[in-house]
């Protein structure tokens, strides 16, 4: 029976660092080597940074009189491969983690150093304790994520996330429970969201009031017009045009940068994904049949003999409508309303991303970014896969798959 079993915390232990240049055969080499003296292991840490390798490993005391040869042995070891050794005496294992677990993901582009001390300055201040960092992504952006313990997760969300913007990084705090990585329906806005466009301006360009519509788009997405009334008041301006140019839109709609590879990789891993729209489903079904969505909802343009009538049809997917449909379509999919996440821009989808269980404002109005739990800032739509705890090493596997 080891000594971990038989004791507890105060079992005397030994931290061994090998730091040094990485190369195949280090970790193993070490445990060779420590295998001689009967040790147990109680933790293994390993980070490689730029091809320099910082191995930790904690180890039980080994067997008395033992100890002044396994520190000579390690160090010899060591120096015949090249690295260098560090072999500190202690008690015990880690210090236990403070109640309260989450993950803060900090995006940047690029990350500063003063974002980064910013950031940990907030966790400490906070309450928290940085268990871990661990690098996400590096392009697009930068993104890490830091492991914190010692605060609960809403009141670290609110110390962090309220001077994100200022520090020009955005910033994440999710559970760290199992959940985090059981999120299993993302639902997104389409306008400036999943596309670059705003749909009803693209209409509205080919009806020859492109300005006027856009000026009432714009202040209804600012939360100053109520959406139902400025969806029909600016439908009615497209009275007269001819069907056809439902398929002129549709090739002139421009996916946002990275949709693709988002819905791309949160398919291989299982999601479901869907859209929903204060737009039409003359354009979003064509964009579920492209993309291959498992739900989509818009409202959708009266045609009568040709020609689009000027007035919708149906029932108005408006602010409380999405929040609507996202609990739907969590029905559907059999995904608790907690494992969901929205994603949209306009105060039209602020009912829906506080619905989620993580609401992200994409390069969203100040109203938007200051009531969502999260917001990216930067113009690539599969950041939000970094949010989910899914790494650059993970997108890139997904597309390899796809194009095998």
């Amino acid at each position: 029976m080891s000594a971990l079993q038989t004791s507890s915390s105060d079992v005397p232990t030994l931290l061994v660092k090998i730091f040094g240049k990485d190369r195949p055969g280090i970790t193993a080499g070490l445990f060779d080597t420590l295998a001689a003296f009967s040790v147990d292991v109680v933790d293994i840490e390993q980070v490689v940074t730029r091809g320099r390798m910082v191995l930790c490993a904690l180890v039980t005391e080994p067997p008395t009189g033992m100890e002044g040869e396994l520190r000579s042995t390690v160090h010899s070891w060591a120096e015949s491969m090249k690295m260098q050794a560090e072999i500190i005496s202690g008690i015990g294992d880690n210090r236990p983690r403070g109640l309260g677990r989450s993950l803060v993901t900090v995006l940047g582009h690029p990350l500063t150093a003063e974002a980064t001390a910013a950031v940990a300055a907030k966790i400490t201040k906070a309450g928290g304790n940085i268990d871990r960092i661990f690098r996400l992504a590096k392009y697009p952006v930068t993104a890490v994520e830091f492991a914190v313990s010692g605060v609960e997760t809403e009141p670290l969300r609110t110390a962090l996330v309220t001077d994100a913007a200022a520090l020009g990084v955005d910033v994440a705090v999710v559970d760290a429970g199992l959940y985090r990585r059981a999120q299993r329906l993302v639902v997104m806005d389409v306008d400036s969201t999943l596309i670059q466009d705003e749909v009803i301006e693209l209409f509205a360009a080919h009806a020859g009031c492109e300005a006027e519509v856009a000026e009432v788009t714009a202040s209804a997405m600012r939360g100053e017009l109520d959406f139902e009334q400025s969806l029909h008041a600016r439908v009615a301006l497209l009275a007269g045009l001819d069907a056809s140019v439902v398929d002129k839109v549709r090739a002139e709609v421009r996916l946002t940068p990275g949709a693709r590879t988002l819905i791309r990789t949160l398919k291989r891993l299982g999601y479901q994904v869907g859209v929903v729209s204060g737009g039409f489903t003359q354009v979003t079904d064509d964009l579920q049949e492209r993309l291959g969505l498992d739900f989509a909802q818009a409202n959708t343009l009266e045609i009568v003999d040709g020609r689009l009538t000027g007035r919708v049809t149906g029932e108005i997917v408006d602010r409380a409508g999405k929040a609507r449909l996202l609990r739907r379509f969590a029905a559907e999919a059999g995904v608790p309303l907690s494992q969901t996440v929205a994603i949209g821009d306009g105060a039209n989808d602020l009912d829906m991303l506080n619905a989620a269980g993580l609401g992200v404002a994409f390069n969203a109005k100040p109203v938007v970014r200051e009531a969502a739990h999260t917001a990216v800032n930067v113009p690539f739509l599969d950041t939000v896969l970094y949010l989910l705890g899914i790494t650059r090493e993970e997108v890139e596997a997904a597309e390899t798959h796809d194009e095998q």
